[in-house]
């Protein structure tokens, strides 16, 4: 029998499910053609404006490359796609699984028992709901989009981090007092290419946090960042959306004074520009403070292991991840010391970012119990040999009150 007809009788099968609504899915596999990289590709089917489609996804060996057809063309590509180097053909459906290998001679086609009995649902999307829709405007301009307002398959870890920031932004003013707060001042120290900026700013302004913004001018959002060719950039793509509470600014962390801060967020700040942002959100009384800390060198030169440790801290690779627990846990305790409730968590996961670990702070009602984080932070110090932390080194010499009474009479204090 030849291998045309073989992938005939494949395409009948295809199209016979799509018409029945038997089709669970379709992989195609053991690539031998000459287009690079290719790996499989598989399809589902989908709902969209055009109707039920086919979403192929192409698998290669760095990327993802997503396409849609209609259930006309599918039967047409998949038939392509076989004569062209595909050697291996799955196809799941209700009623029965079907089988096509295709050999250097000839090819064989079988049927068996199906391995699903019921169709998956056809939602174009079936991750959770996304708080930023695609087809925002800057996301085009920053190149995460296409003009259609697809994601670019390159792109696809940054737009995770962007959805998975603000939904953690969200919840975080949602579960605080901010949340019935007429405006907020949010300040993004080492905003970058302004990617979570202008997503941040989007949410808000947009009703996405409809108890805090109820049009534009209820927020006040400021970037900063070292890169003059960034800062033009961004201010250009705020000014085109004619976004007049959102502005970015250039100049280093530790120089910019942020004024009365509500949120102070400090994103993949190197080293010890970290300590420099979590302290400017300390002395402006910032409600949340969100970290996510980057290169971690300050403590690793410093530390001196305690006994039962120095057999396992030899190594370099321990030695590095134990400053990187020192650095955080600690930036954690001077927090909770200065009456802020923290918590450390993974922030994506590390497939999409090695840099993936996000510190949060919110502050806390006044009369806040905290001489156990200082009683903490003084034994980590001795333990470890620690002499010199930035952080603590900034609030030692920053003068800021932090009485019972500053504590129980500042505003925007009430994250108990």
């Amino acid at each position: 029998m030849k291998v045309d007809q073989n992938i005939e009788k494949f395409a009948a099968e295809l199209s016979a499910s799509l018409a029945d609504a038997s089709f669970v899915k379709l992989v195609l596999s053991n690539y031998k053609g000459s287009e690079p990289q290719l790996q499989k590709i598989s399809a589902r089917t989908i709902e969209t404006r055009k109707g039920r489609q086919l979403m192929f996804q192409f698998r290669y060996e760095a990327r993802d490359i997503v396409k849609n057809l209609s259930i006309a063309a599918a039967r047409d590509e998949v038939r392509r796609r076989l004569a062209a180097g595909f050697c291996g053909g799955h196809l799941f459906t209700t009623r029965h699984d079907v089988q096509l290998d295709i050999g250097k001679r000839n090819s064989r086609i079988k049927t068996s028992r199906p391995t699903f009995t019921s169709s998956p649902s056809s939602k174009h999307d079936r991750e959770k709901h996304r708080l930023i829709d695609p087809n925002a405007y800057y996301l085009k301009a920053l190149g995460i989009s296409t003009e259609d307002g697809k994601i670019k398959s390159g792109q696809q870890d940054k737009w995770r981090q962007i959805n998975k920031f603000v939904e953690i932004l969200a919840s975080l003013i949602d579960s605080s007092p901010l949340k019935d707060k007429p405006g907020l001042s949010i300040i993004d120290m080492g905003s970058g290419k302004g990617y979570l900026t202008f997503a941040a700013y989007d949410h808000l302004t947009k009703g996405g946090q409809k108890s805090v913004a109820d049009h534009d001018s209820a927020i006040r959002m400021t970037g900063v960042e070292q890169r003059p060719d960034l800062v033009s950039l961004c201010t250009d793509i705020a000014n085109a959306g004619g976004w007049d509470g959102l502005k970015f600014v250039q100049g280093s962390i530790g120089d910019v004074d942020p004024g009365p801060v509500d949120i102070l967020i400090a994103l993949h700040a190197c080293d010890t520009a970290t300590d420099d942002a979590l302290y400017k959100g300390i002395a402006a009384n910032a409600s949340i403070i969100i970290a996510a800390p980057c290169c971690h060198k300050e403590l690793r030169k410093q530390i001196t292991p305690p006994e039962m440790l120095a057999g396992i801290l030899k190594h370099g690779i321990m030695l590095e991840r134990t400053a990187e627990t020192l650095t955080d846990g600690l930036r954690a305790l001077l927090l909770e010391s200065r009456g802020y409730s923290t918590k450390l968590f993974e922030f994506v996961p590390t497939e999409h970012t090695p840099k993936n670990n996000m510190l949060v702070a919110t502050k806390k009602k006044g009369g806040t119990e905290t001489s156990t984080a200082a009683r903490q932070i003084d034994q980590l110090r001795t333990s470890f040999g620690i002499r010199e932390q930035r952080l603590e080194k900034l609030l030692s010499k920053g003068n800021i009150d932090f009485s019972q009474e500053y504590l129980e009479n500042t505003s925007n204090v009430d994250h108990g």
